[in-house]
């Protein structure tokens, strides 16, 4: 029987429900993704070195299993941990077999198995609760038959598809189960797609993330083209959606895609030759939003903050990629920080897609300062409202900023998707936990991106003079006029209905003192 998307899905959500209770929603991936990530492993090894044993035995079959993508030893696979999954040191052995998975292929796996300590007692209980939880866990993904072979695949798909869009899909969902602290490792789905078409990434180019979280944003830009004809980069400040990036992108067998770990605003990982900032095509990132204290790491050590103490200030001048020469943000809101970033490390006639707070648009003192600036250097492209609620961590509506280099025309597109179309339906879907965008209304968002015609209520195409005439200040309701007339109170009409409800009321309380009366009362 054929292993489907839904299988490993609700394979997924078994492992969460044995973590519930113990552990924070927030920490499920954390224990829950790298069981299933030894599974495939596994499972794929396995049936790799089956068809190798068809044609080859002893030293040979050994030579050739060498040329292998990867390897697992039996005694670190996930049958192994199975069989041994009521031993008391059950949560060692894990930590063990996932050690060594990552020293037999340190090259490609390095840094992914090791996040979290399944042998630790203050994450998951006393020996006893914490045992019956790891046997719980193995035992929920044993059952899932994750062999390439066995994986139902439709017409368009290969195996690795399905896989991988099953984690992607778990990882939304914990995102969800986590609240308020997952926004800053997952971007909606629909979110990921209005970027990934907007920026259209083409063959040989270079595509970075700076915040890449899980990665999905990155692979969902990289697959509009086969994703071995792009080059992908990302890097990301936390350790546990760094290794839930590398699994994800090697379960979508992207294998050299580079996944750098650091803070990006003080340490970027990726330069060249130089010593520069690394240049790239393409551009996608969803930022954490109004990042607080976004400068600590430029803190050369001699000053703290803190009563009777000198205090730190950032300044361009600490900064040797000269990335804020144009205005250094506020200490308290990192976003301009993070967009200035993007520009530093943005190719000629590159493109970037970047989700931002509105806040962006029109917050003043260095924030105006830089906005004017990137306006002038005619690198903003277009600005796009998306509906409130789409985000995990935050209620706020937030809005897609499209920059491009190398730009002829000097007009910007203003799309609000916040609001009702022309027929007063609503651009979004409302849902109770979060809304979400219809295929329709993610191709409307890129068709009017494209199109740059006028759309009433939705699109507009503002000029430089009249973006100037506003100060700078790119509110999208300055440009896409979306206020919806009442209907006028017809007055002789309420006054008639005031009459006969009184009227109504009138028969209604003669009827009642009637009722009284029966009751003797």
């Amino acid at each position: 029987m054929s292993t489907t998307k839904r299988d490993i899905e609700n394979a997924l959500m078994r492992g969460a429900d044995s973590l519930r209770d113990t552990i924070d929603a927030s920490n499920y991936k954390d224990y829950v993704l790298p069981i299933m990530f030894i599974k495939y492993l596994s499972d794929s090894y396995e049936e790799e070195v089956q068809k190798l044993e068809i044609d080859y035995q002893g030293a040979r079959l050994e030579r050739q299993k060498q040329y292998l993508a990867f390897t697992v030893a039996r005694d670190s696979s996930f049958q192994s941990l199975y069989e041994q999954r009521h031993a008391d040191n059950i949560g060692q052995l894990i930590n063990m077999a996932m050690r060594q998975i990552e020293a037999d292929n340190n090259q490609q796996l390095a840094g992914v198995l090791n996040t979290v300590d399944y042998n630790s007692e203050n994450a998951l209980g006393t020996r006893e609760h914490k045992n019956a939880i790891l046997r719980e866990l193995l035992e929920d993904f044993e059952p899932l038959d994750l062999r390439p072979s066995q994986i139902e695949v439709k017409d368009d798909q290969v195996p690795a598809d399905v896989i991988g869009d099953a984690y992607e899909y778990m990882i939304g969902q914990f995102a969800s189960m986590a609240g308020k602290k997952a926004g800053s490792f997952y971007t909606p789905a629909a979110v990921s797609e209005i970027m990934s078409r907007i920026v259209d990434v083409k063959p040989g180019e270079r595509v970075y993330d700076p915040t890449c979280g899980s990665g999905s944003l990155l692979i969902k830009t990289a697959k509009k083209q086969n994703t071995n004809a792009v080059s992908i980069y990302g890097q990301e400040v936390n350790g546990s959606s760094v290794a839930m990036a590398k699994m994800n992108m090697y379960i979508h067998e992207i294998r050299d895609a580079k996944i750098a770990w650091g803070d990006t605003l003080a340490n970027p990982i990726f330069k060249d030759e130089d010593g520069n900032l690394l240049q790239f095509d393409v551009i996608v990132a969803n930022m954490p939003f109004s990042k607080d204290k976004w400068s600590a790491g430029f803190n050369p050590g001699g000053e703290s903050t803190g009563k009777g103490k000198k205090e730190f200030k950032m300044e361009a001048t600490l900064d040797k990629f000269h990335r804020f020469d144009w205005g250094v943000p506020p200490s308290s809101k990192g976003d301009w920080a993070f967009l200035l970033h993007m520009i530093g490390s943005l190719a000629l006639d590159g493109r970037i897609a970047a989700v931002t707070p509105h806040g962006v648009l029109f917050r003043g003192a260095s924030e105006g300062i830089i906005r004017k600036r990137l306006i002038d250097e005619n690198l903003l492209e277009a600005v796009i409202g998306l509906p409130e609620n789409l985000f995990y961590g935050t209620s706020i509506p937030a809005c897609i900023l499209v920059l491009k280099k190398g730009r002829t025309n000097t007009d910007v597109v203003f799309i609000d998707a916040s609001k009702k179309d022309e027929d007063g339906n609503l651009r979004y879907v409302k849902a109770t936990n979060q809304n979400e965008l219809t295929e329709k209304n993610i191709s409307d968002i890129v068709t009017a991106y494209q199109s740059r015609q006028d759309v009433d209520k939705f699109v507009h195409v503002a000029t430089l003079d009249e973006i100037k005439k506003n100060d700078y200040n790119l509110n999208i309701a300055r440009y896409v006029d979306t206020f919806e007339e009442e209907a006028l109170v017809d007055i002789e009409q309420v006054q008639s209905n005031i009459k006969r409800i009184k009227a109504e009321l009138v028969d209604v309380e003669a009827q009642m003192e009637a009722y009284f009366e029966e009751l003797g009362l």
